[in-house]
């Protein structure tokens, strides 16, 4: 937690990644991020993997450090407060379809300077979701083992919804930026981004796409290789898999000298007639040869022995892990400052919790906060921001137009787990 961005106000109506993201990206910064649910939870409010309270450990982590409000989304009175709620903060961030309620005509209604960050699935209107513009773009058709038949190979999905992260990261640069705007001229702005957009638009913006058109088809699958350099997976006499890349001279010399291949390299230079220590080009094109003596090396050497020679030599280099391995690493978490604990949690689960990325030596990052429960801070956020009184409250809550926290209620009886 860090707190630039206090004194800054932002109204959420949002559900899966993407959205979330955005405030929870903000409120780490020190914003104050409100998000406002249907009274028994947006979409993404039992989204698997559920604790065994029956919380959803996924919505948990993705609303950390926010405000909870919980409305009846599904009624006349309950959108009109939230409409209400996102003109009177100024800012909104949501998934919702602009033909929704929550239009930003809607909310820019006697508030000119409203400011609307719409997340979308593609720019004609057409629904999408990570693993949907992910197939769209083509990475899927570039992954998986050298040897597959182009032909009849089958794509290869990621697990991690990658453009949902890029997503959320990109919507919150640009309302910071419609923000800035905003201080210097008085105007608001409608901001619509569409999740295929940022798929297709890093497809160009990284030069895959020039490529493509430039070689007139697609690349060859590489298995685990690094295209455009030398690096690939290695496997140790002992059986341990860990990946090595040398983009850089100094990475090119760190791992020549840990697996001790000097002379076999300048043998195969003299054969080849090129020099790999010249750039990426001569390295990527032998590949091949190369990695067959890398690995050679390695298939000679437990993983311990050739970890310290590469250390030494100040290789880049990871053994692979899997995910609970890597939750368990103590390098990578147990003494990492990045992280903290929230053993309040809604989901009665305690573990590690990310504070923010980045790192600012010269400030303190703080403690990360807890999700909160559904509704938690309906009475509040009622009355600071639409002056309510706690009679007008209550009878919204008698009404069943808002909610108040659930904490205490136990999911589990409601919800079946896989």
């Amino acid at each position: 937690m860090y707190n630039l961005l206090s004194g800054l106000s932002v109204l959420e109506v949002s559900s899966f990644v993407a959205s979330p993201t955005v405030g929870l990206y903000c409120g780490q910064f020190g914003a104050e991020v409100i998000r406002v649910d249907h009274k028994e939870g947006g979409l993404d409010y039992d989204r698997y993997m559920l604790a065994d309270n029956g919380r959803s450990l996924a919505w948990e982590n993705l609303n950390r450090t926010k405000k909870s409000v919980a409305l009846d989304l599904r009624s006349g009175e309950g959108r009109e407060l939230c409409v209400e709620l996102a003109r009177k903060t100024g800012q909104c961030v949501t998934n919702l379809p602009e033909k929704s309620f929550l239009s930003h005509a809607a909310m820019a209604d006697g508030r000119e300077d409203m400011i609307s960050v719409r997340i979308m699935g593609w720019h004609d209107g057409r629904q999408a979701m990570d693993f949907t513009v992910n197939a769209a773009a083509g990475y899927p058709l570039m992954t998986g083992p050298a040897d597959w038949d182009p032909a009849s190979a089958p794509p290869v999905n990621q697990q991690m919804p990658a453009w949902d992260f890029l997503t959320g990261a990109y919507c919150a640069f640009t309302l910071l930026a419609a923000l800035r705007h905003r201080d210097a001229t008085g105007e608001g702005a409608e901001i619509r981004v569409p999740l295929g957009d940022v798929a297709i638009g890093t497809l160009a913006n990284s030069g895959t796409m020039a490529e493509m058109l430039h070689r007139g088809g697609d690349r060859e699958r590489l298995g685990n290789a690094i295209w455009g350099a030398f690096g690939s997976d290695m496997i140790t006499r002992d059986g341990v898999r860990f990946m090595v890349a040398a983009l850089t001279a100094k990475q090119w010399s760190g791992i020549v000298e840990a697996f001790g291949l000097a002379q076999e390299i300048s043998a195969l230079e003299a054969e080849l007639g090129v020099r790999f220590a010249d750039g990426d080009t001569p390295r990527f094109k032998h590949r091949d040869r190369l990695l067959a003596l890398f690995q050679a090396v390695a298939s000679r050497l437990d993983y311990a022995e050739l970890e310290k020679r590469m250390a030494a030599a100040g290789t880049t280099y990871e053994r692979y892990r899997t995910p609970y391995e890597a939750s368990q690493d103590p390098v990578l978490v147990g003494q990492n400052p990045l992280f903290g604990r929230t053993p309040d949690n809604p989901s009665g689960v305690d573990y590690p919790v990310a504070r923010s990325f980045a790192n600012m030596p010269d400030r303190a990052r703080g403690e990360p906060r807890r999700a909160p429960y559904l509704g938690e801070h309906t009475e509040e956020v009622l009355a600071e921001r639409l002056g309510l009184s706690s009679g007008e409250i209550g009878k919204l809550v008698d009404s069943g137009i808002a909610a108040r926290s659930d904490e205490g209620r136990d999911y589990s009886k409601i919800r079946t787990l896989p």
